[in-house]
């Protein structure tokens, strides 16, 4: 049986030989369905604001910082390859930013990873908001694909996410910029490395992640990771599950229900934004090493607490890197 590395070289080397001959130089006006609507460009965009850190992300990939004059909402700082692109463009918000400040940068067009940045109840603008001011918007097919519950303001996911979603969005922008080559040598990358994760974790019943993103104190709820988001994927990658098997996508839960689902191992993520103090990894784990009753958790007394990028939970290119990162962590686990 050969192994990850091998497979992930042979994966990448194939699908860079079959999906180079499809990338064709894109055509304007080009016009492109998504998340239900159809949006025209007459040429490539050269003033984009890019609200959330993966639309950011995805776009430095490309390679199309210059074509950008903005970015805001950063859970978790830049990925280290990407801080050279990522310097060029000003940073308007790590948070949500205001419709002014997006505004003042006069795009001609405004990406968004979440419908909190530009939905019908978001924080910061509608898209026809933009719309109305001639300027053209796109909403990452990730975010558009949570279903709307009335109990839940992040809504949630029947069905495991997975990184197809994320294939679609790097195509879209690789062909709204004429980059299409570029985007598909991405994804090629992407996929190699997903299959070698693949296979060398095989599926087991006994192995559940909770993954923490973080809590305003150790006396409220946790905000977790939901089931069947990101996730999810990444516990499904790594060859176990989540231990939240909710549908909801940011369930929020106390420390009663926690320990009653009793996960293998628990994911204390790393959040940059410096909003809480249990956004940083290290004061999750001195909680749970230290709190009387969560200390007694298996998870805990067995060592298995492991961390991630924040941003990794989120649907995005980190999700990935954040596999990657929690492989790591039980390739020198006992777990392995």
């Amino acid at each position: 049986m050969p192994n990850g590395r091998l497979i992930a070289l042979c994966a990448l080397a194939g699908a860079l030989f079959c999906t180079s001959a499809q990338a064709e130089p894109t055509q304007y006006p080009l016009t492109i369905e998504n998340c239900g609507r159809e949006i025209t460009f007459e040429k490539a965009p050269e003033r984009t604001v890019a609200l959330g850190q993966n639309t950011a992300e995805v776009l430095y990939l490309l390679g199309l910082e210059d074509h950008m004059v903005g970015t805001a909402f950063w859970p978790n700082r830049v990925l280290p390859q990407l801080k050279e692109a990522n310097d060029k463009v000003e940073t308007l918000s790590v948070e949500f930013p205001s419709l002014e400040s997006v505004l003042a940068k006069q795009p001609d067009f405004v990406a968004a990873m979440l419908v909190t940045l530009m939905g019908p109840d978001s924080k910061v603008a509608k898209r026809d908001d933009f719309e109305s001011l001639g300027i053209p918007t796109y909403l990452s097919p990730s975010a558009c694909s949570v279903e709307e519950d009335a109990k839940d303001v992040y809504g949630r996911r029947d069905t495991l996410w997975n990184m197809d979603l994320l294939y679609k969005e790097i195509r879209d922008m690789a062909k709204i910029f004429d980059v299409a080559d570029r985007g598909e040598e991405v994804i090629a990358d992407f996929k190699a490395r997903e299959a070698a994760l693949r296979e060398e974790f095989a599926k087991r019943d006994d192995l559940t992640f909770l993954f923490w993103f973080s809590s305003p104190s150790p006396a409220d709820d946790a905000y977790l990771a939901g089931g069947n988001g990101p996730s999810g994927y990444i516990a499904d990658l790594l060859g176990g599950s989540n231990a939240i098997k909710t549908t909801s996508e940011w369930p929020s839960l106390g420390w009663e229900g926690i320990i009653a689902a009793d996960p293998t191992v628990i994911v204390a993520t790393q959040v940059d934004r410096k909003r809480w103090d249990l956004d940083e990894a290290k004061n999750k784990i001195e909680f749970l090493t230290t709190d009387p009753t969560v200390s007694q958790m298996r998870a805990v007394k067995e060592g298995h607490i492991f961390t991630m990028s924040g941003a990794a939970t989120n649907a995005s290119i980190q999700t990935l890197y954040g596999a990657e990162q929690l492989a790591e962590q039980l390739r020198a686990s006992d777990l392995k």
